[in-house]
């Protein structure tokens, strides 16, 4: 497994599937896993689903400025930060972000924690 390759499959497909269809990220997440928002715990994939897809904005599109990884624990793990921009529809500036996501190995399908903060 080459982590560089695998965090940057996955940050292409969480952010295009985030920007086209909130709610379609739950297959991403299993009832352990935890999201942090804005210093907020949220544990769980439905309720970190309708966390996200309660967000006060429709439309937006991320645009991804860095993806830094590393292997992480025994069990084959990834560490993934990410770093961008965040346009919303009908504002003129952009928000900066930072998102946190440690990838599982369980087929690299799921991801059990998530930290988001807006800069």
């Amino acid at each position: 497994m080459d982590p560089d390759a695998v965090a940057k499959a996955f940050v292409e497909h969480y952010y295009r599937t985030f920007d086209g269809n909130r709610a379609a990220l739950g297959g991403l997440y299993q009832d352990a896993s935890m999201l942090t928002f804005e210093g907020d715990k949220i544990q769980g994939a439905a309720a970190i689903v309708a966390k996200l897809t309660s967000l006060p904005f429709q439309q937006c599109a991320h645009a991804i400025s860095t993806v830094d990884c590393q292997p992480s624990g025994p069990a084959g793990g990834v560490l993934v930060f990410v770093s961008g921009s965040l346009q919303l529809a009908g504002e003129s500036h952009t928000l900066k972000f930072s998102q946190v996501f440690y990838l599982l190995s369980l087929s690299m399908s799921a991801f059990r924690h998530l930290v988001v903060r807006f800069d």
